[in-house]
């Protein structure tokens, strides 16, 4: 808007209710929810272009961003693609000649194997010539997807199989390369750009160093301790890269670099990056506006002399997923949502609000939270006060996890490294602690004041405010009342003896101590917050209470404390699978390995299930021989659904 320029969006039914049909200036529907037909049918987005007289289609991050095939359609028709020529994306997209061209134009390349012969054996042979561990690449991958460590000849063809199936369902084409693994290696990209008259230049390098399945979760600019001569030598290397394929657009030249700042060309991304925004603030520009001019014609709005670099920045991406499980993503209800507010040193982008679903079809990014300052420890300061300002519930996200993340020791010092989370796991992952007394006097607080609001308010809609059988205020004639309550920390009960006094003050005792407790409710905005002063300490929490679970958020994190289902209800619980296994996620089922009859050994293969753009195997949970098998390949499965029955064994009966 700021250039003037109609935005037009496509949409399909998934997402009929998305933040970005509101803002656009028009909106077209484009299909049902798969994306195999509606994001990626380019018939569809061409023909909404013609009706909409359309000039240009920016393809986003993902999707079509990368497709060779859509570009040169674009052009066919007549329409601009806001990216570059589809020859560089054809260069550059397969992994096995981008390499050719790179070595050509004085890029340093990481040894491999790139060649036509795709047969199993072929691929086994080169990966031993190179020795492992090396890494199986998927020739026209991105993103993670169809790529695999392989450490020993043992799981070669296991990994090369799932590596071709998420390949030909993410990029439709299963050829693969094998490259020699680095082990703790940075993974350090330069963002590029370049122009219709022959114009590139770079604008620094991001770290992506911190990440999971291959996957970014932190990214930071610029990338810390590296020196200027090697950030200038990274930054021409990129602009090499960039002219040899004679770039335009917005572009990201991604590099391995080893402990002694040696870099290697891993693959070139050719479409604006989803970690562009932390670029975007340590060098004041605007890449958006960048691809829009230059794909009008222009030039590059800079040159090299003129982009200086002015502070650092993090874009910490927040999932909805179980780090504790794997990181496990998860699909569901945004029941609650609040963010920390923005300003000209904190961006959030977002496509989601409260009350939206996290939708199992797509990727479970929620947000990007991204933050500036004018120096890395200010900035890490500020992105973890951002992140235990932004409150979810509903399902499970990687919050906590990051915070634990960016303040870890070896992460403020700058010693990142693509084993990072493995590394530090135990310190990352930390086992459960039991909940701080305070907190769940805070959540027993937080119960009694939510039932003396409903009962006066009942009062007041029955109109009779003196009626004593309608007061939850606890008081009694010469007497104090006790009452005792339960809550849930984690797997455990805790018992909570809670005396009322006459003047407005609780004392609760767990176990053998005692807290003197006293606080009130009220509101701010949508949101209902505690303040309350637990043996003189005071605390302000946000307070969200739902049937079963009890959250409490304050600056020193989030905190769940559950409220126990009475045992008439809890026995109620539907008939069991005798320990069969079970879907983690909806998805569709794409391979199935077992059938009824069938003797496995816990942690053997049954079904491979193919759900938000990701494969998970689900193993056999014990030995045992299968009495049923649920679902056939191609079938959808709902979570938490069985996969599988188990026959019942003689000491499972007795």
């Amino acid at each position: 808007r700021s250039l003037v320029v109609r935005a037009l969006a496509t949409y399909n039914e998934a997402g009929s209710l998305s933040i970005f049909i509101t803002i656009a200036d028009e909106a077209y529907c484009i299909g049902p929810a798969p994306s195999q037909q509606s994001y990626l049918s380019m018939e569809k987005i061409i023909q909404v272009a013609k009706i909409s007289a359309a000039q240009a289609i920016h393809p986003g991050y993902g999707f079509l961003s990368e497709n060779m095939e859509f570009a040169e359609l674009c052009k066919q028709e007549g329409i601009t693609f806001v990216g570059p020529p589809s020859s560089a994306i054809r260069d550059m997209g397969i992994k096995s000649t981008s390499k050719s061209i790179m070595a050509a134009a004085g890029v340093p390349i990481i040894e491999g194997y790139h060649g036509e012969d795709q047969s199993e054996q072929s691929l086994k042979s080169h990966a031993g010539r190179i020795g492992y561990p090396v890494m199986i690449k998927a020739v026209r991958g991105g993103g993670g997807k169809g790529m695999r460590i392989v450490r020993s000849e043992k799981e070669f063809q296991e990994q090369l199989e799932s590596a071709r199936r998420e390949a030909k369902k993410s990029f439709n084409d299963d050829a693969m390369l094998i490259e020699k693994f680095v082990d703790t290696p940075r993974h350090v990209e330069v963002q590029v750009f370049g122009d219709h008259h022959g114009n590139a230049v770079y604008l620094f390098e991001r770290d992506c160093s911190v990440q999971r399945r291959h996957q970014k979760i932190i990214e930071e600019a610029p990338a810390p301790g590296i020196k200027p001569e090697i950030r200038k030598k990274l930054g021409e290397a990129a602009v090499r890269a960039a002219k040899a394929v004679n770039y335009v657009g917005a572009g990201t030249v991604e590099f391995i670099m080893d402990s002694k700042d040696n870099f290697y060309f891993m693959e070139m991304n050719t479409r604006l990056q989803v970690e562009h925004p932390v670029t975007e603030m340590i060098t004041g520009t605007d890449l958006v506006e960048w691809q829009l001019r230059i794909a009008a014609g222009e030039k590059i709005p800079l040159s090299q002399e003129e982009i200086t670099l002015q502070g650092h920045a993090f874009e910490a991406r927040i999932y909805a997923e179980d780090p504790q499980n794997n990181f496990m993503p998860g699909a569901g209800p945004l029941i609650h949502l609040s963010t920390p507010p923005a300003d000209h040193s904190t961006r959030i982008e977002t496509g989601v609000r409260q009350g939206d679903e996290v939708s199992v079809h797509y990727d479970p990014m929620i947000a990007k939270l991204v933050v500036w300052a004018a120096d890395r420890q200010v900035a890490l300061t500020k992105l973890r006060y951002s992140l235990r300002q932004y409150n979810i519930v509903g399902l499970h996200t990687n919050i906590d996890f990051l915070l634990n993340l960016s303040g870890h020791p070896e992460f403020e010092a700058g010693n990142v490294h693509t084993n990072f989370i493995p590394q530090h796991q135990k310190d990352l992952l930390p086992n459960r602690k039991a909940a701080a007394k305070e907190f769940l006097c805070q959540a027993a607080l937080g119960l009694i004041l939510k039932e003396k609001a409903m009962t006066d308010e009942f009062r007041l809609q029955t109109q009779d405010p003196f009626s004593p059988f309608s007061s939850s205020s606890g008081r009694r004639l010469n007497i104090s009342y006790t009452r005792n309550m339960t809550l849930r920390d984690d797997k455990n009960n805790v018992a909570i003896a809670v005396t009322y006094h006459c003047d407005g003050s609780y004392s609760m005792q767990i176990e053998d101590k005692t807290f003197k407790v006293l606080g009130d409710l009220y509101s701010e905005g949508d949101c209902t917050y505690l303040k309350c002063s637990i043996n003189g300490v005071a605390s302000k929490t946000k307070l969200i209470v739902l049937e079963d679970t009890i959250y409490l958020f304050s600056m020193e994190g989030s905190v769940e404390i559950g409220i126990p289902v009475p045992k008439y209800l809890s026995s109620l619980s539907s008939e069991g699978t005798q320990g069969g296994a079970i879907a983690p996620m909806t998805g569709t089922i794409e391979k199935v390995f077992v059938k009824a009859g069938d003797k496995v050994k816990a942690g053997d293969s049954l079904m491979v299930m193919i759900a938000m753009k990701m494969e998970h195997t689900i193993k056999a949970p014990k030995d045992g021989t299968i009495k049923k098998v649920f679902y056939g390949e191609g079938s959808q499965a709902n979570r938490h659904t069985p996969l599988v029955e188990f026959e019942e064994e003689e000491a499972d009966k007795k």
